[in-house]
C-alpha cells in the first residue's frame, strides 16, 4: 500500500510562497542556454557559505573538480543513481503516474518526455567515457528548468530526512513503554473529526488500556521522543530485544496538518531560528523530558505503522527512496519521478569522522513528498538509514537551488 515519509522539518523560516497553488502558474522556469555556466559547472560559488566551490556534474573521479566540492563519484554512488532512476521509470509506467501527470499544470512536463529524459540520461550515465563527456552531453541534450523558489528568484529551503534505527520490544516492559500502533481495523469508518494525539496516546504518551488503540500496539520503544520521531520520519529499522530485527513503515495517518515541534520551540523563544538543529532539539528534551508533554501534543497528526519485512523505505510514489538520490517536494506543483539537480549545503562525513557541511551539486530523483513540504521553495533530501544519516539530516538546513532536466525537443 501507499505510504509517505514525513520530513522532520524544523520549520525554520518556511513561509514559502504558494506559487501555483491558487492559480495556473507553473513554478519552473526554463533557463537560457547562455546561463547554464552560471548553474555551476566547475564555477566558484562565492555567495554560498564558506565560499565553497562545487561541480554541477558529479565526477567518477575528482579530476579538475575541487576536492571539497564533491566526495567523488565511485561505482557505488553511480549504481545508487542508476537504481533511483530505475525506480522512477517503474513509477512512470503505472496508472498512478499517468493520473498525476494529467493534473500537472504544464504541458512541457508530460509523462512521455519525463520518461524519455530519464532513459537518455541513464544511457549517458552508462556510456560516456569521462566526466567531461557526460557534462558536455547533458548541456547539449537537456534543458534546465529552475524552481522559482520561495522568493520567485530561485531560493529554495533544503532540509533532510532519514530512516532511523532504534531498539524496541515486542512486548511492553517497565523499560519499553511507548508503542507504535497499527492502523485500527475500523479506521476507514472513523468520523471526519479524528481523535487528537492526546486522545489517542495520552498527554504523556502512556494512555495504554485507556486508549481506543488498545491492542493495536505493534512494538514498544524505551524513549518517547524516539517513538515520536519514528512517526515524523514515517519508517524505522528496529533492533528487537529478542535479538531479531524488524522494519516498520507508514500505514496511514489522522487527518490533521503536520505541526513542527521545532517551529513551536522557536515560536516560544526556546531557540533562535538560526540555531535550531535536530541534535540541539534532542539535547533540549533530554534535559527537559517533561516538556515533551507540552510540545508533542501540539502535533495532532498521528501515524500508524505496519511491518515491512526489511524492505527499503518507500516514498509516496510507491517506490523505494535512495539515500542522497531521492528528494521530497510538493507534488501539487512538481513533476513526480523526474530527474532533478540540487545545489545545496549538504552535511557529510569527513575522513576524520566529523560532519562537515559543504555546498554540492547532485543529480536526484523527485520521489517523495511530506506534510511539511509545501510550495516551490521547499525540498527535503533523503539521506539514508541509521545514526549517521540521522546526524546528517539533523544538520541539513539551508538555502540552495532546484533544477529539473528535460530532453530538448
Amino acid at each position: 500500500m501507499r505510504r509517505s515519509i514525513f520530513s522532520f522539518s524544523l520549520g525554520l523560516a518556511t513561509i514559502a510562497l504558494t506559487w501555483g497553488q491558487t492559480g495556473n502558474a507553473f513554478p519552473l522556469r526554463p533557463m537560457a542556454p547562455e546561463r547554464l555556466d552560471n548553474v555551476g559547472f566547475d564555477s566558484k560559488l562565492s555567495d554560498r557559505p564558506h565560499d565553497l566551490e562545487r561541480c554541477v556534474v558529479e565526477r567518477w573521479q575528482t579530476t579538475n573538480c575541487p576536492e571539497r566540492a564533491t566526495s567523488g563519484w565511485n561505482e557505488a554512488q553511480r549504481q545508487d543513481l542508476l537504481q533511483a532512476i530505475d525506480h522512477s521509470l517503474y513509477y512512470l509506467s503505472t496508472p498512478k503516474a499517468a493520473q498525476s501527470y494529467r493534473k500537472l499544470a504544464n504541458s512541457q512536463f508530460n509523462l512521455d518526455r519525463v520518461r524519455r529524459s530519464l532513459l537518455r540520461f541513464k544511457e549517458l550515465l552508462l556510456t560516456t567515457d569521462s566526466p567531461t563527456a557526460l557534462e558536455r552531453a547533458v548541456k547539449q541534450e537537456f534543458r534546465f528548468y529552475q524552481s522559482v523558489g520561495n522568493d520567485l528568484r530561485g531560493k529554495v529551503e533544503f532540509t533532510g530526512y532519514f530512516e532511523p534505527t532504534y531498539t524496541a520490544s515486542r512486548v511492553r516492559t517497565p523499560k519499553y513503554r511507548y508503542p507504535l500502533y497499527r492502523k485500527p481495523a475500523n479506521f476507514n469508518r472513523w468520523s471526519s473529526s479524528h481523535p487528537t494525539r492526546a486522545q489517542l496516546e495520552g498527554k504523556d504518551g502512556l494512555a495504554g488500556n485507556k486508549s481506543i488503540l488498545k491492542d493495536r500496539e505493534l512494538v514498544w520503544l524505551s524513549d518517547r521522543l524516539e517513538a515520536y520521531l519514528v512517526q515524523v520520519q514515517g519508517s524505522a529499522r528496529l533492533k528487537m530485544t529478542d535479538g531479531t530485527t524488524m522494519s516498520v513503515g507508514y500505514d496511514g495517518t489522522t487527518n490533521y496538518p503536520y505541526v513542527s515541534i521545532g517551529a513551536e520551540l522557536v515560536k516560544d523563544g526556546v531557540f533562535d531560528k538560526d540555531e535550531l538543529s535536530l541534535p540541539k532539539l534532542l539535547d533540549y528534551f533530554a534535559a527537559n523530558p517533561k516538556q515533551l508533554n507540552q510540545y508533542l501534543p501540539r502535533n495532532n497528526r498521528f501515524i500508524f505503522f505496519r511491518k515491512t519485512d526489511g524492505k527499503p523505505p518507500t516514498g509516496n510514489l510507491g517506490v523505494p527512496v535512495t539515500g542522497d538520490r531521492s528528494i521530497a517536494t510538493d507534488k501539487s506543483l512538481m513533476p513526480p519521478g523526474a530527474l532533478a539537480l540540487i545545489v545545496a549545503p549538504v552535511p557529510d562525513i569527513e575522513p576524520t569522522g566529523e560532519i562537515d557541511t559543504r555546498v554540492v551539486s547532485r543529480y536526484v530523483l523527485d520521489q517523495d513528498t511530506g506534510s511539511a513540504i509545501k510550495g516551490a521553495g521547499r525540498v527535503d533530501v533523503f539521506l539514508g538509514s541509521g545514526e549517521i544519516a540521522g546526524e546528517r539530516a539533523g544538520r541539513l538546513n539551508g538555502n540552495g537551488h532546484l533544477f529539473y532536466l528535460l530532453l530538448k525537443e
